[in-house]
């Protein structure tokens, strides 16, 4: 599984800067657009844009929030037409995991999880009625199209000391890919059930750090991205504290993007030169942003950020378990040796 390289001070010198910048953004949209899932538009943005790297790429940038609209309107429409045959509609979910985790594996490209996170997401708010599944598909395309639009603004405004577009080298993982997707295909779909048993709508963005634990090719990465995704929890769960911790002496919009700017300058200069892995950094911000535009819209601040530590720790660590042990064995790959471009930056 491709995992997109860390950013360097030398080409991309400002990229801190336009990560707050992003995610400042995001949430002065929210109240422009009054979503029924304000985290979605918080964080769906900021983890379209900050994937970038180097120069700004408008293919890229403009090609992900239209694949998105695209599949969640597809996915919607799947949900409605299968949900009354329940057997049928748990096929279909699986089905659609495997082919989504078979174009990861055998290609190694990324674009297969921006299938994963539609189909999880679909799939499971689809269980709760077709009213939820189309709040849902409301919020991404908004969330989307606040991508699209943010992405360019944020590039004009600090744009990359480098002129080279990042070209993505993804590495197809050996042996056999179909067993390995069928693996993860059904780990999923019982992870799929436990998130409509525990999770409510809005809280699903959450889930997701739980979710792409199990897109990982080996036993060692899989282990290694839940490590990642549990720190990143950790880490985005404790600023999201301290900006609700701070607003409360201050309740104005203009101090909450203040905030929240400076949290994505920190997380952007972490990605620089922390001593994590870079993607950590980038998953943090995305949780403290879904924890604080929750928190500040329909949870509880102190029960939103317990129920997503327990509740990320319980469902990457139970679904990386699952997997492992699958792979082990079927031994699928022939060997659990991490090929080098697998192992994160």
């Amino acid at each position: 599984m491709y995992v997109t390289p860390r950013p360097t001070l030398a080409e991309d010198p400002l990229y801190a800067v336009r990560l707050g910048l992003t995610g400042a953004l995001a949430y002065a949209a929210i109240p422009l657009i009054n979503p029924a899932l304000p985290p979605i538009i918080a964080a769906l943005p900021v983890g379209l844009i900050a994937a970038q790297r180097k120069a700004y790429n408008p293919v890229k940038m403009i090609a992900a929030p239209v694949v998105m609209i695209v599949l969640v309107y597809v996915m919607t429409w799947l949900v409605e037409q299968l949900r009354p045959m329940p057997l049928v509609y748990v096929g279909a979910m699986w089905l659609t995991y495997f082919m989504a985790f078979r174009m990861i594996l055998k290609t190694g490209a990324p674009a297969g999880m921006l299938i994963i996170i539609v189909a999880v997401l679909m799939s499971v708010m689809g269980m709760h009625g077709t009213a939820t599944v189309e709040t849902m598909r409301d919020g991404f395309v908004q969330a989307a199209l606040v991508a699209a639009v943010l992405g360019p603004v944020v590039y004009l405004l600090v744009p990359a000391r480098t002129k080279e577009m990042h070209v993505d080298e993804p590495v197809p993982s050996p042996g056999r890919v179909e067993t390995g997707a069928a693996i993860r295909a059904t780990a999923l779909l019982g992870l799929s059930f436990w998130l409509y048993s525990v999770m409510q709508p809005s809280d699903m963005m959450m889930a997701m750090v739980a979710a792409m634990v199990i897109v990982f090719p080996t036993r060692t990465a899989v282990w290694s991205e839940a490590g990642q995704r549990v720190r990143a929890t950790l880490y985005g769960s404790g600023v999201a504290i301290v900006i609700l911790a701070l607003f409360v002496f201050s309740q104005h919009l203009l101090i909450l993007l203040g905030l929240v700017f400076l949290s994505g300058l920190y997380f952007g200069s972490r990605m620089l030169e922390g001593p994590q892995p870079s993607m950590v950094y980038q998953y943090a911000f995305s949780v403290t942003l879904s924890l604080v535009a929750g928190a500040l819209s329909t949870q509880d601040p102190g029960y939103a950020t317990f129920t997503r530590i327990v509740l990320t720790m319980a469902g990457a660590f139970t679904a990386a378990y699952v997997v492992a042990l699958l792979d082990l064995l079927t031994n699928w790959r022939g060997s659990d040796a991490p090929h080098p471009a697998n192992i994160p930056a």
